[in-house]
């Protein structure tokens, strides 16, 4: 079964081994809760993700609320529309919030830090490693590691897009055991027939369509840009790690100590059984840019997708974009859908020669050019349906 309405032992199970967790909290949670300023609500969160820290826990904070925060600064009734205002917004709220973030940690007996990224922070090979080495750094020194996307300078072009995203890929980084996605309801619920909200899901064990169905957009308030649909992105990608994601209320910030208890609150989303991915394949998987994609017949499809077999040239039917040895590339089914992502032993020149021939024909034509007699290996190779 996908997913059922109690938790049978799934969350004693999957919390045992936590010894990594990334908590991600919304803007409305800090800015947005009636009567409480946003200085006292940090000071609620870090208290909580103290009690963590108390358990022998690594803990990463991904944090939105800059725009939030400067829009309170400002007394800016609705969310600016355009980028230089959003931009502003988020350069005079990201002083508040870390100014409130290191206060509460200093009283509790440690630093934060702040690490502001884009989509290219994580994108590019070179930076997405120095990123990681920072944080795993920080860590090391028992520094509570503050992340945001950085609003002031992002643009279309290099936005992550949603904090929800930027929490999964930072557990993907860093290989966190659990991701906490704290929001203003408690977890996934069923859609009833007529449209209304019923049951709270308890454990997803596989993401499937129907599970999607039941998300929403963004809610309307002034200050969210997500909904549940990003926070179900997030929890497929850490599910396809195998790790492990939590979606639960955050309005009272003791609700983590009570995930990490193991008690029933919020959805759990299972990681995939067996070995965790490894740390080229999520790469790949999440964060590599294709430079082209290569379509395949019907039987390379089935030995990729369902018997764990490299790419040989033979399968390939068509190629798209301009590509070099090294790149990485789609892989594509007969009708187009992506099945996988994989780094090509071929540039899309070699590969046109070769595409639909046998492997024995490969070294014939390409002569000292085929140095691989698969176009893409399986070791470097991560599917993605």
């Amino acid at each position: 079964m996908s997913h059922s309405a109690t938790d049978t032992g799934q969350r004693a199970a999957a919390f045992s081994r936590v010894r990594r967790v990334v908590v991600k909290v919304g803007t409305r949670l800090l800015t947005d809760v009636a009567g409480v300023p946003a200085a006292e609500r940090i000071d609620l969160l870090v208290g909580a993700l103290a009690e963590l820290r108390g358990r022998g826990w690594e803990v990463l904070l991904v944090s939105s609320g800059a725009i939030g925060a400067g829009m309170t600064v400002l007394g800016t009734a609705k969310r600016p529309r355009t980028v230089s205002e959003l931009q502003a917004h988020a350069a005079i709220g990201q002083c508040r919030l870390m100014y409130h973030y290191e206060t509460a940690c200093v009283a509790r007996g440690f630093h934060c830090a702040q690490l502001l990224l884009t989509a290219d922070d994580l994108q590019d090979r070179e930076r997405h490693l120095n990123v990681t080495s920072c944080l795993s750094a920080l860590l090391a020194k028992g520094v509570l590691p503050v992340i945001n996307e950085n609003d002031s300078v992002s643009v279309a072009e290099i936005r992550v897009g949603d904090n929800d995203t930027l929490a999964a890929m930072v557990a993907a980084m860093v290989r966190a055991d659990l991701t906490v996605l704290l929001t203003t309801v408690n977890g996934l619920r069923v859609r009833n027939p007529n449209g209304t909200l019923g049951n709270r899901v308890s454990v997803v064990a596989e993401l499937t369509e129907a599970l999607r169905a039941m998300a929403g957009g963004t809610d309307g308030n002034r200050f969210s840009v997500g909904g549940m649909a990003t926070k179900l992105r997030a929890a497929d990608m850490v599910m396809r790690t195998g790790e492990h994601l939590v979606i639960a209320d955050g309005r009272d910030f003791a609700t983590l100590g009570r995930v990490a208890a193991g008690e029933d609150v919020g959805t759990l989303f299972c990681g995939q059984p067996g070995p965790r991915m490894r740390g080229h394949k999520r790469f790949l998987a999440f964060f590599s840019e294709p430079a082209g994609a290569l379509t395949v017949d019907d039987g390379a499809a089935e030995a990729v997708w369902r018997r764990g077999r490299s790419l040989l040239p033979g399968g390939v039917t068509a190629l798209t974009g301009e590509f070099q040895r090294g790149d990485t590339v789609r892989i594509l089914d007969a009708s187009g859908q992506e099945i996988g992502r994989g780094v090509t032993n071929f540039g899309h020149r070699e590969l046109a020669r070769i595409q639909g021939l046998r492997s024995a024909d490969v070294r014939r034509i390409l002569g000292e050019d085929a140095c691989f007699d698969e176009v893409v290996h399986r070791d470097y190779l991560v599917l993605t349906r």
